[in-house]
């Protein structure tokens, strides 16, 4: 049979009925696979037992940058639904199903206004780019147009449809899920407080209960609180500056030993800008939170000392001079403020903007059985490593940019890091082991970052 015969044929027969509607279909040729459904994804679908709604309210008279926004939202759904039944939608104008305004800001939309230019003349229209996903008796409502700084409007609307997956699942996924999880944050060991991170609990509080976890017997954590650490998902220990003790690390060892999960947002030296912008000079030295021996346990060791990024960092504003009295600012390079580079792929950092990291030092990973390590955030390979204790100038920020610096290649260096799988316990060996009634020597599958 001559298959060329036929091929040219076949192909105007595909492109025909993919035209009229008769089938969808589309071969994932891009690099990054976009148009292929994470397994996350498609485990959180099936999941999915009571039906799921998602009215799209991107229908309607609009420019042609929304059209395809439009088109890429409906073809993720017709995934999702390929994938589970149970999750259907639909499309809606708001203008033809005479909608108000504030019907639509009820609903959670905030409404953006585009210019509209037709016959020369100018005008403005009013959308709502918005996915509202329903499910029994609840909604969450889904910005289908991302929030960024910085970026022009062709970049933000090619953004937005890299996060179309990962923003309607999520909102799926919480929408079904019926049991909220509980997360604990540490306070007893100079923590930061809430005014310091005010809007990472506002948006946690959305999905999950928040609570701050109180030691039942004096300021130390002791065998009595694991009982109420057992109803914590989660476990955030941020910034600690009072170290900890032995006893304090067999209560956090055994609390993940039993399931719990934990975020370890450490700093392991004390240098703060705040200081630095008075004084212009400081003292950096490294800080002793008690935790290197559970954390070399379980895979990772952080160092203490500071990591410059001379190709990849935040900038820092900067009086620069002085025109007639008043201060005249400019922004430059500060190589001590590195922006954290992702793992693109990875789920936590897909379609995350880059992380700043201010005084970071470098995380080493070792190699344990049963473990599995991935590297979330790291340097770019223009680095310099700082010892501690050392000075920290103001002044330094004028040579930053030293072309000398940015030609020394160096392997990046670790800001941030996911272990995954069933820990030892670091007191497995250990007498203190005898404190714990029904001591747990190996955890079931767990996470930590």
């Amino acid at each position: 049979m001559n298959f060329k015969k036929y091929l040219l044929p076949v192909l105007l027969l595909l492109l025909l009925f993919g035209s009229l509607g008769l089938f969808q279909f589309r071969w994932d040729l891009t690099a990054d696979k976009r148009y292929t459904l994470s397994d996350a994804t498609v485990e959180t679908l099936q999941s999915v037992t009571e039906p799921v709604t998602v009215n799209v309210y991107l229908e309607g008279d609009f420019p042609a940058s929304f059209r395809q926004l439009r088109n890429e939202t409906e073809f993720m759904l017709r995934e999702f639904r390929k994938i589970n039944p149970k999750i259907d939608f639909a499309f809606i104008d708001p203008i033809k199903e005479k909608l108000t305004r504030n019907e639509l800001e009820g609903l959670g939309m905030t409404p953006s206004v585009l210019p509209d230019v037709r016959n020369g003349k100018m005008s403005q229209i009013v959308i709502f780019p918005y996915a509202d996903v329903r499910y029994k008796d609840r909604h969450i409502p889904v910005p289908l147009i991302i929030a960024r700084q910085g970026i022009d409007a062709t970049e933000q609307l090619s953004r937005s449809i890299e996060s179309l997956e990962y923003n309607l699942v999520s909102s799926v996924k919480n929408i079904t899920d019926e049991e909220v999880k509980n997360v604990g944050f540490l306070v007893n060991h100079d923590e930061l407080d809430p005014d310091h991170f005010h809007s990472f609990i506002e948006m946690a509080l959305e999905n999950y209960n928040i609570g701050p976890v109180v030691p039942e017997n004096g300021n130390e954590l002791s065998a009595a609180d694991l009982p109420k650490l057992s109803h914590m998902d989660a476990l955030v220990i941020a910034k600690p500056r009072k170290p900890f003790t032995d006893g304090e690390k067999l209560v956090l060892d055994q609390y993940i030993m039993r399931g719990g999960k934990t975020l370890w947002m450490l700093d392991a030296v004390n240098a703060e800008m705040d200081t630095l912008f008075v004084s212009k000079k400081i003292m950096a030295y490294p800080v002793d939170n008690g935790l290197t021996d559970l954390l070399f346990n379980y895979g990772v060791r952080i160092n203490s000392a500071l990591v410059k990024d001379f190709k990849q960092a935040a900038l820092l504003r900067v009086a620069a001079g002085e025109v007639a009295g008043n201060p005249q600012y400019n922004s430059f390079i500060w190589p001590y403020f590195p922006l954290g580079i992702s793992d693109k792929e990875h789920p936590i950092t897909k379609n995350v903007d880059p992380v700043k990291f201010e005084f970071p030092t470098a995380i080493d990973t070792l190699k344990r059985p049963g473990i599995k390590t991935t590297v979330l955030y790291e340097s770019s390979d223009r680095t310099q490593i700082k010892s501690t204790p050392n000075f920290v100038e103001l002044s330094e920020i004028a040579a930053a940019d030293s072309l000398g610096q940015m030609e020394s290649r160096s392997a990046p260096k670790i800001f941030s890091v996911l272990l995954e799988g069933k820990f030892k316990s670091a007191y497995a060996d250990r007498t203190e082991r005898n404190e714990i009634n029904n001591f747990v020597r190996e955890s079931p599958e767990n996470k930590m970052i």
